[in-house]
């Protein structure tokens, strides 16, 4: 299997804004101890330098039995964690899952945004609102090609059983 190609995200950063900080622990532990918190869940990753696991609260939209995680904020360390380890450990409602993350394609993150997020998240009361205004991530609507290069989305499967490193698992 080639290597993905990297992706340059070094252009038009997104910024995360000053309350994220400073809701993080407070989420995080809010998840831990199963409160529902909409579409949130906990985002475990090992570090790619340090080989320390990381938990963070992440969105995931979940739509016709398939997960994917947007990296809102553009090219967090979260995501390249994930990018680095392509497996994490997925905890919803104090329910640990083993999964496989991989990272779509800029054309890909496209139309995901195009075609799949923009129409879900105006089903959501506010979501459109909560994504677009409050989390700065307008662009996803607006310029769907110009928001791939900026924000990252990852597809997480589960992990199959056996031990098969995240390399091994082919893409449906």
């Amino acid at each position: 299997m080639m290597p993905a190609q990297p992706i340059d995200r070094s252009h038009g950063k997104p910024r995360v804004p000053f309350f994220v900080p400073l809701f993080n622990p407070i989420a995080r532990r809010m998840l831990r101890g199963g409160v529902p918190l909409g579409p949130n869940a906990l985002l475990t990753v090992r570090g790619r330098s340090s080989g320390v696991d990381r938990t963070t609260p992440v969105a995931v939209v979940a739509i016709g039995g398939r997960r994917w995680v947007i990296a809102t904020f553009g090219d967090v360390n979260w995501a390249r964690n994930l990018r680095a380890a392509g497996v994490a450990t997925l905890t919803v409602s104090r329910q640990p899952e083993a999964v496989v993350a991989r990272e779509l394609p800029q054309a890909e993150a496209a139309t995901f945004f195009r075609d799949t997020l923009t129409p879900y998240v105006g089903h959501v009361p506010l979501g459109r609102w909560i994504l677009g205004s409050m989390l700065g991530a307008r662009e996803i609507f607006t310029d769907p090609d110009g928001a791939a290069q900026h924000h990252p989305v990852f597809e997480l499967r589960p992990r199959p059983s056996g031990g098969l490193a995240a390399e091994t698992v082919q893409p449906a």
